[in-house]
């Protein structure tokens, strides 16, 4: 027996199996171990808008350890920005500490520089305007730009000078006030007058006869004329001349028109005589009939609030009406729901008997 095993080939042993269970202990209590080690740290610092952190941040750091951050390019802190891990795990202080830089403050003599929006920080504009009696020489509006680190204005601020105003232009048959003045100052005012006529007809003033200096090199109007106005007399068809009459109509003659029996006046009533030597405005004229209770009216359908096309032409007959006429309708009316309502009782009465 013990020969025939001694031949038999033997199974060779199997390793143990310890090793294993030992290595998957290890994965197990090792975030723990970690999780217990990190549990008195702070994680990754927060970020900023305006600044950044100095150097690599770490996954971990200790109670009391402190960071440093520095500003964003274009932007500027008083004081060095500092923040430490406290007790708690948290990060103290955790605000934004950086401004925007801004550009140099700008003065404007005889004038006014406005910040729309209260800085004069980048990306930000400066508005410029005159004092009165003065005009702007530059770009009315300038921008505060950024350039790497370095902020800049996009232009040169302007200048505010003071209005004048050349001679005005001489005119043929008269003249203006103080015409031996070279320069006039803003707000200076000047009179133009006519030259008296050599002929029979006096020369009129058309246009303004006050100029004032309002802008640099710059009057209220153009200069007037003096010349000699003269329409036609007027005449009107089936119609006549209740006012105004005289020989000669010069210039700004005003003229009242009335139509005979019959007709009635269409047009503008009174006209004068225009610098062009025409009746302003157009002549009227006097149309056989009776004059329209109401004018024609445009149509105004197609606005919100207004009555349809329908319902406006049913207002626009019953306004035609005579009131007599309406009160004839209302009577008829109120006698018809009279008998409506007589017959509706009687009715009624039968029913109950």
């Amino acid at each position: 027996m013990m020969a025939s095993c001694a031949r038999r080939p033997c199974r060779p042993r199997l390793p143990e199996r310890r090793l294993s269970w030992r290595v998957v202990g290890i994965l197990l209590v090792a975030p723990v171990l970690l999780l217990s080690l990190n549990s008195d740290a702070c994680g990754e610092p927060p970020k900023f808008e305006t600044m950044k952190l100095k150097g690599k941040p770490k996954k971990y750091y200790e109670v009391g350890e402190k960071i440093y951050y520095e500003c964003l390019p274009g932007r500027i802190t008083v004081f060095p920005v500092m923040a430490y891990c406290e007790q708690n795990h948290s990060w103290f202080p955790l605000q934004e500490a950086c401004m925007k830089k801004e550009c140099d403050r700008l003065a404007l003599q005889h004038g006014e520089v406005v910040a729309p929006n209260k800085t004069f920080s980048f990306d930000h504009e400066a508005h410029f305007y005159c004092d009165e009696g003065y005009y702007l020489v530059g770009q009315q509006v300038i921008v505060c730009n950024l350039r790497g680190n370095d902020v800049y204005w996009s232009d040169n601020p302007p200048q505010c000078k003071k209005i004048y105003c050349q001679p005005p232009a001489k005119i043929n048959n008269g003249k203006y006030s103080n015409s031996h003045r070279t320069i006039f100052e803003y707000n200076e005012l000047i009179t133009y007058s006519c030259n008296p006529s050599q002929g029979s007809d006096e020369f009129s003033l058309v246009g303004d006869s006050k100029l004032i200096c309002v802008g640099n090199n710059k009057w209220s109007s153009d200069p007037p004329q003096c010349k000699v106005v003269r329409c036609e007399h007027p005449v009107l068809v089936n119609g006549r001349l209740v006012s105004g009459v005289r020989e000669t109509y010069s210039y700004q003659a005003v003229v009242l028109f009335e139509c005979l029996p019959g007709f009635y006046l269409n047009g503008s009533n009174p006209v004068f005589c225009g610098g062009r030597n025409t009746w302003e405005p157009e002549m009227p004229t006097c149309i056989k009939g009776f004059k329209p209770t109401h004018p024609t009216k445009p149509p105004v359908s197609k606005y919100p609030g207004y009555p349809e096309p329908n319902e406006s032409a049913l207002f626009e007959e019953l306004e035609e009406l005579d009131a007599g006429i309406i009160a004839v309708i209302i009577l008829t009316i109120f006698v018809g729901l009279a008998v409506l309502c007589t017959c509706l009782y009687r009715c009624l009465q039968r029913k109950k008997g």
